[in-house]
């Protein structure tokens, strides 16, 4: 997340209205107003590789995707977001009569950038539990194959797994969904460490998961 772009607190019509104006895109935490950051190809490459699977997946059932042009709220002055994807099953749940702020996703997903990541996985995350139709929340880092997925319980706790290299499996038991990370990954280029900005092909290694149970954040 960078700085704040203004200096004094905003309503949330008044960052709504000023958001609809502006030709970039800024989330919205607790009266102050922060711009997004451009993005890597990696996490370009990544977010439509999982959009691409999830619509495929998806595709004839009562789930949709959403673009990460599309706002998500937690709940008035708290989060307006732009997530990197959002799934909301049934009808969506819209704001207001302009249909850009989204309430009710069942599912949300970040990749992860060195500015963003502690954002991502702390105030945000926190946040975004507040969205009782949320049931999955999922990290997926741009800088090796890894995706790390959080899935609500009944008693309100999150269980947190972890999946790695191109034969990880991510599954998605709320949306009967399943992925391998070698194709969430299909065509990433990382970076050579400590070689500027010449890239080379890394080939994922066989996969492998962890699983920590009712781990509450």
């Amino acid at each position: 997340m960078a700085q704040p772009l203004v200096h004094r607190s905003m309503t949330d019509p008044e960052y709504l209205a000023f958001e609809r104006r502006s030709d970039q895109r800024h989330e919205f935490l607790e009266g102050q107003v922060y711009a997004m950051a451009g993005e890597s190809p990696e996490h370009s490459l990544i977010n439509a590789n999982l959009i691409a699977l999830f619509v495929s997946q998806l595709k004839g059932g009562r789930c949709r995707v959403f673009s990460p042009n599309m706002k998500v709220r937690t709940g008035p002055g708290g989060l307006y977001s732009y997530p990197d994807l959002a799934i909301v099953c049934g009808e969506p749940a819209l704001l207001d009569e302009h249909r850009d702020v989204l309430l009710n996703p069942a599912i949300l997903v970040e990749v992860l950038s060195p500015s963003t990541e502690a954002y991502d996985r702390g105030k945000k995350f926190l946040r975004y539990q507040r969205i009782q139709t949320l049931t999955d929340y999922f990290l997926a880092a741009q800088d090796e194959v890894r995706v790390e997925h959080f899935v609500r319980k009944p008693n309100g706790h999150w269980d947190w797994s972890c999946a790695t290299g191109s034969e990880g499996l991510i599954q998605i038991v709320s949306v009967g969904c399943e992925f391998r990370l070698g194709d969430v990954y299909d065509d990433v280029v990382f970076p050579v460490p400590n070689e500027g900005s010449v890239a080379k092909r890394q080939r994922p290694r066989s996969g492998q998961s962890t699983r920590a149970v009712d781990r509450k954040r």
